[in-house]
């Protein structure tokens, strides 16, 4: 593996990150919105994933990109495959974290409120990552990363801008930490879809093998 970084919208990804084990970057992309024809970007997004993922998705082997990108089955495979799974998101664009953190909570509480499990220890959980994103200041290159072990149903997330040590925090509630995973990695209903496509181009191409 060449250590080359990947470019990503001008933010260099590490190609691998080891958190317990080696893990690949094996998908990016961006977080934007068009308004009046104008591209704004926020975030860009690295997912990395340990490599036997693919071992998890045989099912989907010889599926174009394209059609994988389309198939919720596949990411709802590839979110619940007991691998690890990290998320670095590096900020392009300046904005509180109580912004960020009113996306995200709004992401994941209508995610639960339609699977029927937003109950009070969601609630509760949901709020704490918000106060988490509260008094943050996302100033350009501030780094969000979100860390799921294999073999628990946690999320650790570390925040890290300039000048500032970093922050902590941990979701215990499996629930919100599975909807957190889907806002990023849900298919067609995923917050940035470059980074769905992305994927699901690397991943044909790792199936194929």
């Amino acid at each position: 593996m060449g250590t080359e970084m990947v470019m990503v919208d001008e933010i260099p990804f590490p190609p691998e990150i080891t958190t317990t084990k080696p893990l690949s970057l094996l998908g990016h992309g961006i977080t934007d919105i068009e308004i009046h024809f104008l591209q704004i970007k926020f975030t860009a997004i690295g997912v990395y994933l340990e490599p036997e993922i693919v071992k998890h998705l045989q099912q989907w082997k010889g599926k174009p990109g394209g059609v994988l990108a389309e198939d919720d089955d596949f990411f709802e495979a590839l979110i619940s495959a007991p691998v690890e799974k990290f998320l670095r998101i590096v900020v392009i664009k300046e904005i509180k974290g109580s912004q960020y953190g009113v996306q995200l909570e709004s992401a994941v509480r209508d995610r639960l409120a339609a699977d029927d499990k937003y109950e009070e220890e969601e609630e509760a959980a949901l709020e704490k990552l918000v106060e988490f994103f509260q008094s943050a200041y996302f100033k350009k290159n501030s780094i969000i990363t979100y860390h799921f072990p294999a073999t628990s149903a946690t999320a650790e997330i570390v925040f890290s801008t300039e000048g500032k040590e970093d922050t902590k925090t941990k979701v215990e509630n499996a629930n919100v930490v599975e909807m957190v995973k889907k806002w990023y990695l849900g298919g067609t209903r995923g917050v940035s879809q470059t980074t769905i496509s992305s994927l699901a181009n690397t991943l044909s191409a790792e199936l194929s093998k």
